[in-house]
C-alpha cells in the first residue's frame, strides 16, 4: 500500500483488524517523535485495550503494565504505567477530537503525557485544547469500533503491532 508520507503513518494491527494512522508532526513534533520511538522498539506490541467507554474512546499504550508476557504486565494496573521515557511537554491544538482522532492520555498535570494514547469513537470536543491530538485513523475505524468495551475490560483486545509504515518492507 502507498501513504502519502510513510514515515508519519502508523501501521497498528489490533486482534480486531488492521488501523491506518496518519501522524501530524506539524501539530505535535514531540508527541510523534515519541510515538515513532515507542512504536520502532516494539514497545506497544502486545499492550491491551484497557479503558474502553462506548461513545467516546479506546485507550491503550500502557507499555509497562498493559504489555502481555511483558516483565510488569499486570491487568489490574494497567493503565498506571507508561514508558522509562521522560514525559512529554503538553501540545495542545485547536485540532478537535472527532472520530478517530489520536490524543495523548495523561495525568490532571498537562504535561504528564507518556507513552498511553486513545483513539476517539465519536466527537470529544470537550477534550480540545487539554490533550495532544497526534495523529488521525485514516483506514480501519470499523476495526476500532470492534474493540471489547470496558474500564477496566475484562479479557481485552490488544495491540498485535504496531509499525511506522517507513519501515514495513
Amino acid at each position: 500500500m502507498a501513504y502519502k508520507d510513510p514515515e508519519n503513518t502508523i501501521l497498528l494491527e489490533t486482534t480486531k483488524g488492521d488501523v491506518v494512522i496518519e501522524l501530524y508532526p506539524d501539530l505535535a513534533p514531540g508527541h510523534v517523535e515519541r510515538i515513532k520511538e515507542l512504536a520502532r522498539e516494539g514497545a506497544y506490541d502486545g499492550v491491551v485495550f484497557h479503558r474502553v467507554i462506548d461513545g467516546f474512546m479506546a485507550q491503550t499504550g500502557d507499555v509497562k503494565f498493559g504489555k502481555q508476557g511483558g516483565s510488569s504486565f499486570n491487568p489490574g494496573r494497567a493503565g498506571m504505567g507508561g514508558s522509562d521515557k521522560p514525559d512529554l511537554k503538553a501540545e495542545f491544538s485547536n485540532a478537535n477530537h472527532g472520530r478517530g482522532a489520536c490524543s495523548m492520555a495523561r495525568s490532571q498535570s498537562p504535561n504528564s503525557a507518556n507513552s498511553q494514547f486513545f483513539i476517539c469513537f465519536d466527537d470529544a470536543a470537550f477534550l480540545n485544547r487539554q490533550y495532544t491530538v497526534w495523529g488521525q485513523v485514516i483506514e480501519g475505524m470499523d476495526n476500532v469500533d470492534k474493540i471489547k468495551r470496558g474500564e477496566p475490560v475484562q479479557d481485552p483486545d490488544s495491540i498485535v503491532s504496531m509499525r511506522v509504515a517507513a519501515d514495513a518492507e
